[in-house]
């Protein structure tokens, strides 16, 4: 669907593909941070780089490459833009935006198009959020998993986002400019080369940022009076808690905390396994969320995991992590609310391959990161290197 004219948009129906969108909203749901808006919550680029899983934006690469060449089609300017940003989004209860354009801001007016990709539902996986044009055809969209739709950043499609009423909207938002000094992979490429240059030992475990990038306030409520951790929150929304090796409780802040290796633990049983830090234990929850129907199918030998029953002494010390870790546990069942987790029955040995296939994963991603990074360095330019063409 195109609108000509001043008003010039497009929408694409099933630009991405299922997996495509399952995959982002994965990476999302356990690397993002505290937003720009209240409410949102927001995962760069250049915060996967900085957190330890550079690996993770080869999912993008393909997806920036057909997107940019779609505005280039559409608008006529084949090969003269660059990506300015790329951002995965989402909004929770509460979150709206009123009548803006792209650019209005003296900082933005380097935007010219703007691509804005649904990963999720409305009706399915949230309530609320319609997305309206001030102007023009058609007034309305209606987000659905896969679609894009893509309009001049400029005062020509002002739009509004309405309030979520419930549930998670999840966006991939990206931004390009004519003005090659805006180039979002000449950035990414200096921030890598840094980062490739000091890995002495090659790693695809991620590393938590500061604490506050983390923590959710309601308005602007102090860390002192409401609010949670969001690492914490995603973990409590399906199901699990955390368990430190010693009580930690007294002696640490979140800071620390989100550093220290720890367990998983679901009802009144302790996981047998130990992560290196929360966001890696978040990553393979977040996985086996994604792939919990493929791991049911598919037959991986895998050494089935221990559960141990929870002690007194265990349970106190939970009780306690969840005072420093949220303030308010209703709140964060309100704004990660409908979480589909249950409809895949909890299985110890599957959640095992879970882990397995998720180490596979990110290994695979890593490695061709290494292999692909030269090539972008030589170009100045992040995209798909054709391997099996070298």
């Amino acid at each position: 669907m195109a609108a000509e004219g001043e008003h010039r948009r497009l929408i694409v129906h099933n630009f991405l593909s299922l997996e495509e969108c399952k995959e982002l909203e994965f990476i999302h749901k356990s690397c993002s941070t505290v937003g720009y808006r209240p409410n949102v919550f927001s995962t760069t680029l250049s915060h996967l780089i900085a957190t330890n899983s550079p690996h993770l934006l080869i999912p993008f690469v393909p997806i920036r490459e057909r997107l940019r060449e779609k505005v280039e089609e559409f608008f006529g300017c084949e090969y003269q833009l660059f990506v300015e940003f790329t951002g995965l989004i989402s909004w929770s209860k509460g979150a709206s935006i009123g009548w803006h354009s792209d650019d209005n801001r003296p900082y933005l007016k380097q935007r010219d198009f703007s691509a804005v990709c649904y990963l999720n539902s409305y009706g399915d996986d949230f309530n609320g959020g319609l997305f309206h044009f001030q102007d023009g055809e058609p007034p309305t969209v209606v987000p659905l998993c896969g679609d894009v739709v893509i309009y001049t950043a400029d005062d020509h499609n002002v739009h509004s986002v309405d309030e979520i009423i419930d549930g998670e909207r999840l966006t991939l938002a990206l931004w390009f400019s004519r003005d090659s000094s805006h180039d979002e992979d000449a950035k990414l490429i200096s921030i890598l080369s840094e980062k490739l240059l000091h890995d002495n030992v090659p790693s695809w475990l991620p590393l938590p940022a500061s604490s506050n990038m983390y923590w959710f306030s309601p308005g602007q409520a102090s860390e002192d009076q409401l609010g949670f951790d969001i690492c914490w929150a995603r973990l409590h929304v399906l199901g699990f808690d955390m368990l430190y090796s010693e009580d930690k409780s007294c002696n640490f802040d979140i800071s620390e905390l989100l550093m220290l290796p720890m367990r998983l633990c679901r009802g009144d049983e302790l996981l047998d396994l130990e992560y290196v830090n929360i966001l890696h234990a978040l990553q393979v929850v977040q996985f086996y969320c994604w792939k919990a129907s493929e791991l049911q199918t598919t037959e991986v030998e895998v050494e089935s995991r221990k559960m141990i029953k929870l002690s007194q002494l265990h349970q106190e010390r939970i009780r306690s992590l969840k005072s420093l870790f949220s303030k308010d546990d209703h709140l964060a069942e309100m704004v990660f609310s409908r979480v589909a987790f249950d409809e895949h029955c909890f299985d110890c040995k599957k959640f095992a391959a879970a882990i397995a296939t998720w180490e596979d994963y990110v290994r695979k991603l890593y490695e061709e990161l290494l292999r692909s990074f030269p090539h972008w360095r030589t170009r100045q330019s992040i995209f798909t290197v054709p391997f099996d063409e070298e």
